[in-house]
């Protein structure tokens, strides 16, 4: 790793997984922001985003200030930039290891614990799998932060997220002339073999062609907001430009290991919860803020809604982005309306925790 990362990796050694198998020399990248000393915030990144892709909210004008918070943004195992298929050689050559969102978080707390000397956090929060992260933190380290602010994600996959990613996941296999074994599964059982050029292309084309009716609303769609707001010329060019170009820049193993690690999201499902997901949401203890889409395909308010209806009395509260940006609502920070609106109430939570008790500055 050298100095020319614009990011620092802390080792954790041979990490134990989950599921039994180990990570040999692994390690997580990480980027702060603001000083040691200042209140901790912990901001994990996105399905297939780097660290970079976290900064758009970050920023002295913003409520994550680095002059008043110490913002810590971890990278997800799988990523490119902590341990992933493109950047640990495993040999014999076989498919990386099940990676869990508790991996993840696990490994996120040594850093955050052992490498920086963090002992207590005022905020998690996170975008996609960002809040499912965020949800594993609330959940697994219940005590070690205030507030927990899970925007356009959810606390365990429902089936129809796992059959959207079967699609995207589908996709990308039959360039190689493999097949999905399933949810959460891999692929259908056949000798292990690496991706050739053409296969990448083709698979990852195809695979970002297929994420494009989700990413977005249809309200999106239909006021053809790619052009007004994005400045595409067309539909072919934002397929092109936008979706296809986004793919393109992905290694496609490591977008498998991060799907199944999206797959098999439940944050019950680890002790002393036994996936009784309704346990799970009682056992929250943080302040804890969860804004999906209104429009968001894959994350439904009505999902959130459910887990804030299973919290404690006085912990959670559910408010919808009013936007038709569909998941992108929640970033990564292309909707300047809704960055705002994000910011605002992110402002509001950080300077009064007691918006339970008068919400109406944050509606």
């Amino acid at each position: 790793m050298g100095s020319e990362l614009d990011y620092n990796i802390f080792k954790l050694g041979d990490f134990k997984l989950v599921s039994g198998e180990t990570i040999p020399d692994a390690f997580i990248a990480y980027k702060t922001f603001g000083d040691a000393s200042s209140p901790a915030i912990i901001y994990p990144s996105w399905f297939s985003g780097a660290i970079s892709d976290n900064e758009w909210l970050i920023g002295e004008d913003k409520a994550l200030d680095p002059r008043r918070y110490f913002i810590i943004v971890p990278a997800m195992f799988g990523n490119g930039q902590s341990s992933s298929p493109s950047n640990t050689h495993r040999e014999p050559l076989r498919p990386f290891p099940n990676i869990t969102v508790k991996d993840n978080v696990t490994a996120q707390h040594r850093l955050v614990t052992e490498g920086l000397g963090v002992k207590h956090a005022r905020m998690v929060l996170g975008w996609s799998m960002g809040a499912g992260q965020t949800y594993q933190w609330l959940t697994q380290y219940p005590d070690f932060m205030d507030l927990g602010v899970p925007f356009c994600g959810s606390a365990r996959t429902s089936l129809h997220n796992q059959v959207f990613l079967e699609g995207v996941k589908s996709a990308l296999l039959a360039a190689k002339g493999a097949s999905s074994a399933g949810s959460a599964a891999g692929e259908l059982a056949q000798a292990y073999r690496a991706w050739t050029q053409e296969e990448k292309v083709a698979g990852l084309k195809a695979f970002g062609r297929v994420y494009a009716g989700w990413g977005f609303s249809q309200a999106f769609y239909r006021e053809k907001v790619y052009e007004t707001e994005l400045g595409y010329k067309n539909l072919e060019d934002f397929m092109i430009n936008f979706w296809e170009s986004w793919a393109l820049s992905k290694d496609p193993e490591n977008l498998l290991t991060m799907l199944h690690t999206w797959q098999a999201a439940d944050c019950s499902n680890q002790e002393p919860y036994n996936k009784n997901f309704e346990l799970a949401m009682k056992s929250i203890k943080a302040k804890t803020l969860v804004l999906p889409g209104k429009t968001d395909l894959y994350f439904p308010p009505e999902d959130s809604e459910y887990e804030v209806q299973n919290m404690t009395e006085g912990v959670g509260k559910c408010i919808p982005f009013p936007s038709v940006w569909g998941h992108w609502a929640g970033g990564p920070g292309e909707s300047k309306a809704d960055v705002k609106w994000l910011d605002d109430r992110l402002k509001a939570l950080l300077e009064d925790e007691k918006w339970l008790l008068d919400t109406s500055q944050l509606e």
